[in-house]
């Protein structure tokens, strides 16, 4: 077949009030290249900084949310994207009053493996 119409994508387990759909990638169509994910953010969530082996290219559709980068703190709002190369050292939040949904889109695929998260 010449496509792949994904109509039920995978829902990562949370503890932490977060949805996360991944569309493609690992968990949801074994793709190690690349993954897909739709997640909504609450007010309030937030990550332990992480270290990870793979861009992450994050486009906000609704709400805001915050990237400390290297240092950097970047508020990035709905209908913008921001791109987190490789390597970066960097803790994503939503700190603010509404929910935060976005795509992110990560080359390799994501996986628990290679994040990097630190201990909180």
């Amino acid at each position: 077949m010449s496509y792949k119409k994904q109509d039920a994508p995978f829902v990562v387990p949370t503890t932490d009030g977060k949805l996360i759909e991944e569309h493609f990638g690992l968990a949801s169509s074994k793709d190690a290249g690349l993954s897909i994910a739709h997640m909504v953010a609450p007010p309030g969530w937030s990550e332990p900084f992480q270290t990870p082996e793979f861009d992450e290219y994050t486009l906000v559709s609704r709400g805001k949310k915050l990237f400390e980068v290297d240092g950097d703190r970047i508020e990035v709002s709905a209908g913008q994207s921001i791109l987190i190369k490789a390597g970066s050292r960097v803790r994503y939040s939503n700190p603010f009053t509404e929910e935060c949904e976005y795509w992110s889109v990560c080359l390799p695929a994501f996986s628990p493996d290679t994040v990097n998260r630190e201990a909180e």
